[in-house]
């Protein structure tokens, strides 16, 4: 999407069923996607539905393939189901990837290498565990449970001692996450298989996210809608919502709003 609001196709590669993360590497000028299929694409089939789950590593500029990353495949994570849904970037280059229907955490190195680095049951499953996940300088991870709102740290180094964050307000409907460069962690959350408001809560903590509070929230302006991920761009934090709700219900549309948090 270029500054002046048009749009033009940069990956079609006939193989992602569904795309569920994007997110951009400016250093090494790539765009890694995490992609599965939960059954409602226009690609979905028997062979893939619950069972496709990888990461699409592209040139940025070229739309050109780099890795193609099959997450089902990888050795010790689950046998049948699986569904990559979120990443995040360390400063390596190596991507963190949840699958929310197998309580599981992927890394994947720059070379297109895969392996299960967490699975943890405390991550709920069956697509509405791990959601948003973000990387965070500290060295650790923070992930979102989508169905009960419970934020978790999950340090890079020792995975197994994964610790809860104590929250004033569980994040119940916690999809994507971004951590803006005031050290808060923006939190969008809807309704797409929950109770909870569409909207974003920003979050601030003073103890390494052993804890944090809730610092303001800002709700969705169309409640019905369904907002899913946040991004930080040099122009302020921007909220997308891609009409993911009509996509369960059977209907298929290109339109996608983009709104600045405020």
């Amino acid at each position: 999407m270029r500054l002046d609001g048009s749009v033009r196709t940069l990956i079609d590669d006939g193989v992602m069923v569904s795309v569920i993360g994007v997110h951009v590497d400016p250093h090494r000028e790539r765009i890694l996607v995490a992609y599965q299929d939960p059954g409602v694409g226009v690609r979905s089939g028997e062979a893939t539905r619950l069972r496709q789950s990888g990461v699409g590593i592209f040139d940025l500029r070229s739309g050109a393939l780099q890795h193609r990353v099959d997450l089902s495949a990888v050795p010790g994570g689950a046998e049948y189901i699986h569904g990559a849904n979120d990443l995040a970037i360390d400063k390596s280059g190596n991507a963190y990837v949840t699958d929310i229907v197998s309580s599981e955490i992927y890394r994947v190195r720059r070379d297109g290498t895969a392996t299960l680095l967490l699975r943890d049951e405390r991550l709920g499953r069956d697509g509405v565990g791990p959601n948003g996940i973000i990387w965070h300088p500290g060295g650790y991870l923070l992930v979102v449970r989508y169905d009960t709102g419970a934020l978790w740290r999950i340090p890079v180094a020792s995975p197994e001692r994964m610790t809860e964050v104590h929250l004033d307000t569980a994040l119940v409907g916690g999809d994507g996450m971004a951590l803006r460069p005031d050290g808060t962690l923006a939190v969008v959350t809807n309704h797409l298989a929950s109770t909870a408001a569409s909207g974003v809560s920003v979050l601030r903590s003073t103890d390494g996210w052993a804890s944090a509070v809730t610092a303001r929230q800002q709700p969705w302006p169309q409640p019905e809608q369904n907002p899913t991920t946040a991004t930080v761009t040099p122009l302020g934090t921007y909220v997308v919502e891609g009409r993911l709700g009509s996509l369960f219900s059977g209907t298929v549309t290109d339109e996608f709003t983009l709104r600045p948090l405020r």
